[in-house]
């Protein structure tokens, strides 16, 4: 499992923690919230590549997933006049963003329900083919057969390291939920992968 996850982190770097941090980050919140444009593009440079990755997890389209984190941005901006800092800003995100990749989940099912695409055939490895992509994309075809909040819940704990404590502010369910759904994730995900190695 490690494997797999430094797979899917290692290109856009550890999130951003310790206490400076953390100040420098809340006063970002509190200039954007007090409309300084140039703080809130700060926040969405820090945040964007985080949440690109949440998101291209979560649809596996890098469309749809572009599409997500732009409206979640837009409607972070929207809201921060209202955002209350006692709230962590991180899971506050998170849930903006995770709403947003559920209905754009959504609705991209509805839409295949009425179009039909035919047999698409399935990518095969290809000789020559550096393992580590191959190897991404068995992860990312694992990722996706994961039910969604199981998918979210391993997403936000293994991914983007958030505490249980913020994701269940993110997601509004439960510290023993989420729990569960990381281990039912965790252990499809093994399964899952050593059918594959």
């Amino acid at each position: 499992m490690t494997r797999s996850l430094r797979l899917l982190t290692d290109h856009d770097g550890p999130p951003i923690r310790g206490e400076s941090a953390a100040s420098a980050r809340n006063l970002l919140v509190r200039e954007a919230r007090n409309g300084d444009v140039r703080a809130f593009a700060a926040l969405v440079d820090g945040y964007y590549a985080r949440c690109l990755r949440f998101a291209l997890h979560m649809l596996a389209n890098r469309s749809d997933a572009e599409e997500a984190v732009q409206d979640t941005f837009i409607r972070v901006y929207r809201a921060l006049p209202k955002y209350e800092e006692r709230e962590a800003f991180e899971p506050w995100l998170f849930r903006i963003l995770a709403n947003r990749c559920r209905s754009a989940g959504a609705r991209e099912k509805r839409r295949s329900q009425f179009v039909e695409y035919g047999d698409v055939p399935e990518r095969g490895v290809h000789p020559g083919l550096d393992e580590a992509i191959v190897w991404r994309e068995e992860i990312g075809r694992a990722l996706a057969a994961l039910p969604v909040e199981q998918r979210e819940a391993f997403l936000m704990r293994h991914v983007e390291d958030l505490s249980y404590e913020d994701m269940s502010v993110a997601t509004g369910a439960g510290v023993s939920a989420l729990k569960m759904r990381v281990k039912r994730a965790c252990d499809f995900l093994r399964v899952r992968l050593e059918e594959t190695e």
